[in-house]
């Protein structure tokens, strides 16, 4: 399910409510968010709402604290679609300025949620924090509501295991290779997509061909080598795959590259657009003292991912997030 997505409030002004609103960052789309996205949909339909998103681009720590932004889990684009498909109706992408940020707590309710998107209900995480110096809080939230005729719900943190899932987690567990946990915190696979990119010719020539996508900036990666799957999204092929994400130290190699081997041969041209899905960590990466040497590590990676495979499809039924 797609939903319509609004890029300022002059384009969400008179058109976005009445609506049940789940505001939030949804950096990775976690299944706490979804917590907080279901809540605002069972709103929505109880009441006659449409059930709505707000959030904010680009993250707010690159206006407040440019010292401290966080590595995204997700692009927009992606964000924007996993939104949409958990229901959602409607999305503002409020622009994050330095002037949205000095915005004092009741002037955004009033201003944004009140006036511009029409929300009559909001959800939000029992931490959540708005307007200058994030001085607006859910007691502030309950006083304001009284003022402006709507209705607050406040939901608590999700845990999984213990622990509390958040964005900067996931992204802990993504950056020390355990993609496996990872997956279970963001009710998917780790995923990274972007268009295919001529490599140096080397793999081809000395190891094994690859398939090499560019690191998106700003945005969190599994450092070592990875079981993999890798799709096509334009043609729904899909290959078992392994990954290397790093600076190719084996040949004197600096930049951070995303080079995929496929298990299988194409089906047809090479794809220009690939998702590799990470399924689980291998090794880090490591430089070898020749290219030969390379090759003979990236068989024994191969043969391992083959084991994986083998045993996932014997499983019935498949549950990919449980392997």
């Amino acid at each position: 399910m797609s939903a319509t997505v609004f890029r300022t409030l002059d384009e969400a002004h008179g058109r976005f409510g009445p609506c049940a609103l789940a505001i939030g960052n949804f950096d990775g789309v976690h299944i706490g968010h979804q917590a907080l996205l279901r809540e605002a949909i069972a709103a929505a339909t109880n009441k006659g709402f449409a059930p709505a998103v707000l959030t904010f681009h680009p993250h707010p720590a690159a206006i407040v604290a440019s010292d401290h932004v966080p590595p995204l889990i997700t692009t927009l684009d992606e964000k924007l679609r996993l939104l949409g498909a958990s229901g959602v109706e409607r999305i503002l992408v409020l622009p994050f300025t330095a002037e949205l940020a000095k915005m004092p707590p009741g002037e955004f309710v009033r201003a944004i949620l009140v006036e511009a998107m029409d929300a009559r209900e909001i959800v939000v995480g029992d931490n959540f924090r708005f307007g200058h110096r994030a001085a607006g809080n859910p007691q502030i939230l309950r006083e304001l509501q009284g003022e402006f005729g709507f209705v607050s719900q406040f939901v608590p943190p999700v845990k999984y295991r213990g622990e509390i899932v958040s964005s900067s987690l996931i992204r802990q567990y993504i950056q020390k290779g355990n993609v496996s946990r990872a997956a279970r915190l963001l009710d998917r696979c780790f995923a990274i997509e972007g268009p295919v990119v001529t490599g140096q010719g080397v793999g081809s020539k000395q190891t094994v061909p690859t398939l090499n996508l560019l690191p998106v900036p700003g945005h969190v990666l599994p450092r070592g080598v990875y079981i993999t799957e890798t799709i096509d999204p334009s043609r729904a092929r899909r290959w078992h795959s392994v990954t290397n994400v790093g600076t190719r130290p084996t040949f004197d190699g600096h930049a951070i590259t995303i080079e995929t081997f496929l298990l299988s041969p194409f089906d047809g041209d090479t794809p220009d657009q690939i998702r590799v899905e990470f399924r689980r960590f291998i090794r880090a990466e490591k430089q070898f003292p020749d290219p030969a040497a390379l090759k003979a590590q990236i068989m024994r990676d191969v043969n391992s991912t083959t084991r994986y495979w083998r045993r996932v499809t014997a499983r019935v039924p498949a549950t990919p997030l449980l392997h």
